[in-house]
This record gives structure tokens, sequence and C-alpha cells, in this order.
């Protein structure tokens, strides 16, 4: 019997405000849990703009904390009520002065399972992130689900091998990167870099990107998330680049131990040639 799981991914266009961010989201979860899902991953920083492209202290005043936090206890009820595995980016305030990009994640039965904080934070022009985040301190924290093994990697992660290689060896079957990527040059690397660390590492990588134009800065973000598979291949297509969009898609995770046997990189690492990689 196959084990498949569905799974979900949202991308969605800033509001104006908090509130209706909160349940425009909320929405699209119920849908998707009417629709089988089985678990979903909002985009990063789902409740707020993507403030990042101005530096202005008013927006630490999005910042809540985890799992203290109303968010945080909203996402638990929703996944309380819709069964499913909830993971949600958060702008999260530990202590005054102590400001993370986190992703909270919540299991299907709304125990709150833990956060993975951002660890690579980007700062060059329209993605003034060190103004607001410190870079994360939690590692590469893998999560055990009612759906199996994940693991979430932020954004700007993505440019780095090593997290997607250290979540794959913690046993991740799937990985979510909820993002907030604009138009330009990046919008190659979208749709290159995930399914070569989905091949590299062979799992299922969730790609959750915004979409729209939005207050602060020039960004317009093109959407176009998407599922790939251990083998790089989009699964069913990705979404618009242009319009809001509940991506649904079942995940045929015997393919992972498949591919680990025909591509045999794990067995084939080689540690101890890779010191100089992790040299100062």
């Amino acid at each position: 019997m196959a084990n498949v799981v569905r799974a979900a991914i949202v991308q969605t266009e800033w509001t104006g405000d908090k509130d209706s961010m909160l349940k425009k989201n909320i929405d699209y979860a119920r849908q998707a849990a009417s629709e089988g899902a089985q678990v979903i991953c909002f985009q990063e920083l789902f409740y707020s703009p993507y403030f990042c492209s101005v530096q202005e202290n008013e927006h630490f005043d999005y910042a809540e904390p985890i799992p203290d936090g109303p968010t945080t206890k909203i996402m638990m009820d929703l996944a309380k009520e819709t069964g499913m595995v909830i993971v949600a980016p958060i702008f999260e305030k530990e202590d005054d002065g102590f400001f993370y990009n986190t992703a909270a994640v919540v299991d299907a039965d709304g125990t709150y399972l833990g956060k993975y904080r951002k660890t690579h934070i980007p700062h060059v022009n329209g993605f003034w992130e060190k103004f607001y985040f410190r870079p994360g301190n939690t590692g590469y924290p893998i999560f055990d689900t009612a759906v199996g093994r994940i693991g979430v990697y932020i954004c700007y992660d993505r440019h780095f091998p090593e997290g997607w290689r250290a979540l794959g060896l913690a046993g991740a079957k799937i990985v979510f990167n909820p993002s907030a990527t604009s138009r330009g040059l990046s919008m190659y690397l979208w749709n290159l870099e995930q399914p070569a660390a989905a091949v590299a590492n062979e799992y299922f990588i969730g790609a959750i990107n915004r979409v729209g134009k939005e207050p602060f800065g020039d960004n317009d973000y093109y959407g176009s998330s998407y599922f790939v598979d251990p083998r790089g291949q989009i699964v069913d297509g990705a979404a618009s680049d242009t319009d809001e969009e509940l991506v649904i898609r079942d995940l045929d995770l015997d393919m992972v131990d498949e591919v680990r046997k025909t591509w045999a990189f794990y067995r084939d690492r080689r540690p101890d040639a890779y010191g100089p990689l992790v040299a100062p």
C-alpha cells in the first residue's frame, strides 16, 4: 500500500492588515482540509506584508512570542479543527531586542511541536532582514508529525546547501521552504535550486512564495509555488505567477526510499573529505 501524503501550500496577496490576512489563510487551510489535505504550509511571514524592503521600527509590532503568542494558539486550534499538520511562518519576538524569522510547527492534533528559526539572514537592497532578525539558533530540527518526518528551511536559506543536507541526514521526507522572493534573477534560481536540492537530498520539497505587489519597495512577488519530488520533477505543475492559489498535491513518500536505493548519495557521501567546507 502506497504511503501517500496529501500536502498543501498556499500563496496569497497582502490584504492590507493582519486580521484579514489571518482570516484569508485560515479559509484556505479549511478549504485544503475539505479536499483531504493532511499538511499545509503558509508563506514566509504569512500574516504580514514583506516589510524587509524598508528599515522602519513600526514593523516590529508584527512580532509575537512562539508558542505563547496569539497566532500560534490560533494555529493550534486550527490544526485540531482540521486534523492537519500546520507550518506557520511567524515574525517571532523572544525578548526585547531578540527577534527571529521563524516557522512554528503544529501537529494534526493541535500539539505544538517546535520551531525553526531562519539561519541565513540577507542584508542587501530590498531585503534588509538583519535590521529585523537575528540569525537563527535552532539548528535544523526535524519534526515527527502525523504525516511523517518534516523539516523547514526559510527563503534565503535555500541558497545554502548545508542545511538541506542536514535535514536529509536527520530523516526528513518533506521539507517546506516558505519564501518572499520577487521577479528578476531570483525567478531563475527559484526554478533551479529547489529541484536540485530535492535531487541532491532525495526528498520532497514544498516551495512557497508570495504573490502580487506590496506597499514596501518595488517588489513584485511571482508566486509559482510548487512541490518537487526526489527526482527533481515538479509534481503536477506550479501555481500561477500572478494570482493567489492553493496548491494540493499527493506525495508518494515511498518514492524517497526508492530513489535513495537507486541513487545512493547518502551511502556514497565522504564526510572524511569535507573538513575544508566548514573551516573558518
